[in-house]
């Protein structure tokens, strides 16, 4: 029998801290001001966030990125036929989780998703470069390819396909994706694992409770 290999360098967080007066009552607020925090330091990938989805035999996570959030929910865009989306088909239910290293600060978000309003959808694919625009149409996204040319030759014929148009139109089976949160939880690193745990559970009111979990 093999023996396992153990891993993993002890880090010991102490750049800040996570008070409820920071925390204040309204969790989307801070979650604006850590994102931001983020962009401005110009730490990798600010927007990338692990998406969590129960599909019919498995749980599956993958990394997507998160392109608007508002009061109503985090929004990212996806192929409406690829296994993320099936799985929400079958079941709403997702989570989400953010970390950033650099600053020792995680979010995680849980809540029920939802297709976006065709016209942002509509909006947000106009904002994408043209060669992403073809790309949504070349994919048949997590569906078997043969090989990479298999891939390479789809998008060129969809190249081929829209050489003469002014713009390239929004696929139907390609859209936005709100996850409406229920409970997002705050996570700061604090000295001997002593760290900061704030969360956030959402009334049907509208209402934002918050709490102080131990680490």
């Amino acid at each position: 029998m093999d023996s396992a290999r153990k891993v993993g360098q002890r880090t010991d967080y102490s750049k800040t801290v996570l008070l409820e007066e920071e925390a204040g009552n309204d969790p989307i607020a801070l979650f604006g001001r850590w994102l931001h925090a983020a962009e401005e330091d110009g730490l990798p990938e600010p927007h990338a966030m692990t998406l969590a989805t129960a599909g019919s035999f498995s749980i599956s996570c993958r990394v997507v990125l998160l392109r608007s959030f508002d009061a109503q929910g985090f929004v990212f865009f996806t192929n409406y036929n690829s296994r993320k989306a099936m799985d929400l088909e079958r079941d709403p239910r997702a989570a989400l989780s953010f970390f950033w290293p650099q600053h020792e600060r995680q979010v995680r978000i849980e809540g029920k998703v939802e297709k976006v309003e065709a016209a942002l959808s509509d909006a947000y694919f106009k904002e994408r470069p043209r060669e992403s625009q073809v790309g949504a149409w070349a994919s048949d996204q997590s569906r078997i390819a043969d090989d990479r040319s298999h891939v390479d030759e789809r998008y060129a014929r969809w190249t081929e396909r829209f050489k003469d148009a002014a713009e390239v139109p929004r696929p139907l089976h390609w859209g936005g994706m709100r996850v409406r949160p229920v409970r997002i939880e705050f996570w700061q690193g604090r000295p001997s694992r002593l760290h900061d745990r704030i969360v956030f559970e959402h009334f049907t009111d509208g209402s934002w409770s918050r709490i102080r979990l131990q680490p």
